[in-house]
């Protein structure tokens, strides 16, 4: 029990009885929360958000799958509990994160969050109500890990937070000059540091590609955090869609400088509040606006470690060559692969980059960086996709005929499904 919150709801289990696909806080970049068709029904499972039970001694959480991260974390973070891995924000549902299987900066230590569930209840394609585990229906349940809700609709989650010394995080940034540092930083910093992420200036050339900013984070031990517990961040919204003309290289190549020397300490150390450190886009409302009218996508791959960076110079000099442009692009050192059958992090280095939407030119990006991503032996973060075909993500995924064969035992006729299934499996619209 916390504080008497402690309900319990049918409604979700209700509403997707009839619904094709379940459909948390939409937040996803691609289209695996979007309807397979226009006559395709999707369940809408926010209204389903009680948190079920809660044991302060083993840490293990109970809730419904539409318990949003942004909830857990006002009820959870002062008491000294913390989920065990979170995702660049917060506004997400419990569903998403094991449907996604998502990943944090603690990857290299923790794994993805399908690590830290214990058990999950899914309303089947034929109606049944199924509770799976790693003792009970474990192919369901490592399918549904990271399977994006193509196995049933999540309607419980199980798992266990992670206590936490104090609610403040102590971090340490370093401005870094380019890939190789980059890289071998963030393999030093794994070593000693739990959390790690690094910032890239992805249309730097030369002697700077690769620059950028290395974070690294731990949680802060009581006698060095502030005595009162974080305060809500406000958040700024974004007031209007930006024009066009905001996005060309030159500015982008003006707003990536301004980030690179904005860090004009060589290395900074100190408190940090915890939603600076998690979730720094959360601090504007509406963000998407500034890519305009087309919008964006964003673009993450996680590409096996090689011992002369090859694969991550590769990537970004094909980027940048093949006419991209970024305003954020991200690298992080993941850890061993987790037991979800198409959980996305493998041991490497993930890359993500937001880039606009181009109409004659994204589609051409996204294709040789999926060419370049199948030659190096990665693979896609599904969650992120918009634009990649059928035929490249079968050659990059050799995943797919396991999780297949475990999806159509439980649903021969395909009655779960996205637009991305559609795109992507060749389900029907």
């Amino acid at each position: 029990m916390v504080d008497g919150l402690v309900f319990k709801s049918e409604d979700l289990a209700s509403a997707t009885e009839s619904a094709s696909l379940t459909r948390g806080l939409g937040r996803s970049y691609g289209d695996s929360s979007l309807p397979a068709g226009a006559e395709t029904p999707v369940a809408d499972a926010t209204a389903a958000d009680r948190l079920l039970d809660f044991d302060p001694d083993s840490g293990v959480l109970r809730a419904e799958a539409g318990a949003s991260l942004f909830d857990l974390n006002r009820i959870f973070l002062h008491r000294g509990w913390f989920v065990p891995v979170s995702p660049g924000t917060q506004f997400v549902t419990l569903g998403g994160m094991a449907a996604s299987d998502v990943h944090g900066k603690n990857h290299h230590v923790d794994g993805c969050f399908g690590e830290h569930v214990r058990g999950l209840k899914i309303r089947v394609a034929d109606g049944r109500i199924v509770e799976c585990s790693d003792s009970s229906e474990l192919e369901l349940f490592r399918a549904t890990i990271g399977g994006m809700g193509l196995t049933g609709h999540i309607l419980e989650v199980e798992f266990t937070m992670r206590r936490i010394a104090s609610p403040w995080i102590w971090g340490e940034s370093e401005r870094i000059k380019n890939l190789d540092l980059m890289v071998s930083g963030l393999k030093e910093a794994a070593r000693d540091w739990p959390m790690t992420v690094g910032w890239v200036d992805c249309l730097a050339r030369g002697d700077h590609l690769g620059r950028g900013i290395l974070m690294k984070g731990r949680w802060a031990r009581p006698e060095e955090a502030p005595t009162k517990p974080p305060s809500r961040k406000g958040r700024i919204r974004v007031p209007f869609e930006f024009p066009a003309v905001a996005l060309c290289k030159p500015s982008m190549k003006a707003f990536n400088l301004a980030y690179y020397w904005k860090h004009f300490q060589h290395v900074r150390r100190g408190i940090l509040h915890p939603d600076a450190f998690f979730y720094p886009l959360d601090a504007l409302d509406d963000w998407n606006l500034i890519y305009g009218r087309r919008g964006f996508t964003q673009y993450q791959c996680v590409l096996p470690h090689a011992d002369d960076n090859g694969p991550a110079r590769r990537f970004l000099e094909l980027f940048v060559s093949a006419g991209g442009m970024g305003f954020l692009c991200v690298i992080k050192d993941c850890g061993a692969e987790g037991k979800g059958v198409l959980s996305f992090p493998r041991s490497g280095m993930s890359i993500a980059m937001d880039f606009p939407i181009h109409p004659s030119k994204t589609q051409i990006i996204v294709d040789r960086l999926n060419e370049l991503v199948i030659a190096e032996g990665g693979r896609i973060y599904l969650t992120k996709d918009t634009f990649t075909r059928a035929e490249h993500f079968r050659a990059m995924e050799p995943r797919l005929e396991k999780f297949t064969a475990v999806r159509r035992k439980w649903d021969p006729e395909l009655r779960i499904r996205s637009a991305q299934s559609v795109r992507l499996l060749g389900d029907r619209a």
